[in-house]
């Protein structure tokens, strides 16, 4: 296994909170990043090209800032997720941006990312691919990126349906660089076992929707304290392709669980503008709301993190052994 420098000594816990969709901003990305934990956020979380400008900025002087104030604390790097779908008019624009600001590791979904990792590469930053399949990690593996983020069954947002105990140890028989394992990771427990598998770090997102600092609504804070793995509908029907929603969220807007079922939406992926508007009023999550029940500060959830994470690594071996 292989952990880039720029994550070495850096981190209080070997985790990355998940870029979210109307979910992740500047606020939550570097209360995450001075907790320890790297923080990130879609590009297309800031609603112009001007305001990523302002974003970025904002980030690399309240990191730098953090940095200099306690230079012993553990300031994680940060990361922004970039889409490169057709339909997505400001892939150039953002990407010109990224490489503007030196943006420490890009998040590639939805496309070939050799063009990223050619271009980011070139100021020193790291690109990770995410995928749910073997067959797409061997692809981005091929294009040079640093590191893959194996998104398996339970993950919330576009999620795989393969097991993360089978994702991770296809994709360790032909790779050893850094990978990135998400689904279902809401505990410092899971982070664990997540590296127990073969990975490097754990990859978190629903877990950080509810928190003080996250973009989320308070209507949909409380529906994750609320929620039940049972209540997470795995469908198509919203963006086109398949994805975790809470299904209070699609009952609500008149949907029925009957119809929510793969292959209604036939496999295409919406137009971004049209996708916004679903994911707004359509809330999100994957299955590690079985184990979410507050909304505290980031920190806060770190500091449990750390400790739960500790605590696991701690943990003696099974008293079946002889």
């Amino acid at each position: 296994m292989t952990l880039p420098t720029a994550f070495r000594g850096r981190m209080r816990l070997p985790a990355i909170a998940a870029p979210m969709f109307l979910v992740s901003g500047p606020e939550l990305v570097t209360e995450t990043c001075k907790a320890g934990v790297a923080g990130s956020f879609p590009a297309l979380n800031a609603r112009s090209n001007e305001q990523l400008d302002a974003w970025l900025g904002d980030i690399n002087q309240a990191l730098e800032t953090a940095r200099a104030a306690a230079p012993e604390a553990a300031v994680a790097p940060y990361g922004i997720n970039l889409i490169l779908h057709a339909s997505n008019p400001r892939v150039e624009p953002d990407l010109e941006l990224i490489c503007k600001h030196r943006v420490p590791f890009v998040i590639t979904s939805l496309g070939h990312p050799g063009e990223v990792v050619e271009r980011v590469h070139a100021y020193g930053g790291l690109v990770f691919s995410d995928v749910i399949h073997a067959y797409h990690a061997r692809k981005a593996a091929a294009a040079g990126v640093d590191g893959i983020i194996a998104v398996a069954s339970g993950a919330g947002g576009h999620a795989g349906t393969q097991s993360p105990f089978s994702l991770v140890r296809e994709i360790r028989e032909f790779w050893d660089g850094t990978l990135i394992l998400g689904g279902a990771i809401s505990d410092g427990f899971a982070v664990r076992a997540a590296e127990v598998l073969g990975a490097d770090l754990a990859y978190m997102g629903t877990r950080f929707i509810a928190t003080r600092e996250s973009l989320a609504q308070d209507a949909y804070k409380a529906m994750l304290v609320d929620a039940g793995a049972g209540d997470i509908v795995y469908t198509d029907a919203i963006s086109g392709t398949n994805a975790n929603f809470l299904w209070p969220s699609l009952e609500k807007l008149g949907h029925q669980r009957e119809e929510l079922v793969q292959g209604v939406g036939k496999g295409r992926l919406k137009a971004l503008a049209d996708e916004a508007k679903a994911w707004r009023d359509v809330w999100s999550a994957g299955h590690g709301v079985a184990t979410i029940h507050d909304t505290p500060t980031v920190r806060t959830l770190c500091d449990r993190l750390a400790e739960e994470y500790r605590a696991a690594c701690a943990l003696p071996p099974s008293p079946a052994l002889g």
